[in-house]
């Protein structure tokens, strides 16, 4: 159902476009009356003088109202849908294995201690210790 009003709705609206890109303004009407319309007028046209106008327009009207209802109807139906309402329920728990675990520490080694940050910094906030170039 909700595929087929998706559907209905982008035909719909790709119909309002082409209606709207084929009607004439308001302006051309003042042209058209001093003959400056194609085929010498606006009576040239296959509706007639006002007829392609109105039918136009009517059809612009019928097919906007469509795209709204099925624009409300879209709204009602996707706001059913249950979806995570946070970032950390739309993660699925995935157990922890063996190669994800950290390595244990071994206290019982010679090795040394990296320090994790320098501890040559002066009080004036200059340290002694060399910029990577």
């Amino acid at each position: 159902m909700q595929t087929a009003l998706l559907a209905v709705h982008i035909l719909v609206a790709i119909a309002v476009v082409v209606l709207v890109l084929i009607q004439h303004g308001k302006g051309a009407d003042a042209g058209a009356a001093f003959g400056a319309g194609a085929a010498g007028g606006a009576s040239g046209s296959v509706f007639g003088a006002q007829g392609a106008s109105n039918f136009l327009s009517r059809t612009t009207a019928v097919l906007a109202t469509v795209f709204f209802l099925t624009s409300l109807s879209m709204a009602y139906m996707f706001r059913t849908v249950d979806a995570p309402t946070s970032l950390m329920e739309q993660g699925t728990a995935v157990p922890m294995t063996q190669d994800a675990l950290p390595p244990a520490v071994d206290n019982n080694t010679d090795a040394p201690v990296i320090p994790a940050a320098p501890e040559s910094v002066k009080s004036d906030g200059i340290s002694d210790v060399p910029e990577n170039p």
